[in-house]
């Protein structure tokens, strides 16, 4: 990793790149979801304070454990004049974001135990379908596919009609 000499404060875009890991054009995404910033020079490049380097490793530190860039924005914003997060941001928001992965945890695992029964069906279409239906909450109110909600309400529609006559 190359080192940047203490008396450069600021970052061209290539070496914060080099510093961090992280691409260019994910640096750029980055910028453009108010994850990081940076000011234009006169030549309108852009220029990285060096607490980028903190921040973008805590950007990829949550991702890789599957925080949505959109929760990373929001725990960044919270911070007292938009400082770097330091070793207590990140263990008060890992904490939170815990329970949020859990519940992601088991859900996978449903998945996961569940997916050999939908590779057998491959309908996705069944009432009590733990994989478009987990715990059956639409089958008491529709048949059918989730997608098509309006199905149930025909059916009895058409059901009704045919025994009228």
């Amino acid at each position: 990793m190359p080192q940047i000499p203490e008396k450069i404060h600021e970052l061209t875009v290539g070496q914060l790149s080099a510093r961090s890991g992280a691409a260019v054009s994910a640096l750029h995404f980055y910028e453009s979801k108010g994850l990081i910033s940076s000011r234009r020079t006169s030549g309108n490049q852009r220029r990285y304070g060096r607490d980028a380097l903190r921040r973008v490793a805590f950007v990829r530190a949550a991702q890789r454990v599957g925080i949505p860039l959109a929760t990373i924005r929001d725990a960044l914003t919270e911070l007292p004049e938009e400082r770097t997060p330091n070793h207590e941001d990140w263990a008060r928001l890992s904490e939170v974001w815990r329970s949020e992965l859990d519940e992601r945890i088991k859900q996978l695992g449903r998945l996961r135990d569940h997916l050999s029964d939908c590779i057998g069906c491959g309908c996705l279409s069944l009432e009590t379908c733990v994989l478009s239906n987990p715990d059956d909450v639409f089958g008491d109110r529709m048949t059918g596919s989730l997608l098509l909600p309006g199905r149930k309400a025909a059916r009895e529609s058409r059901d009704q009609g045919s025994s009228g006559s």
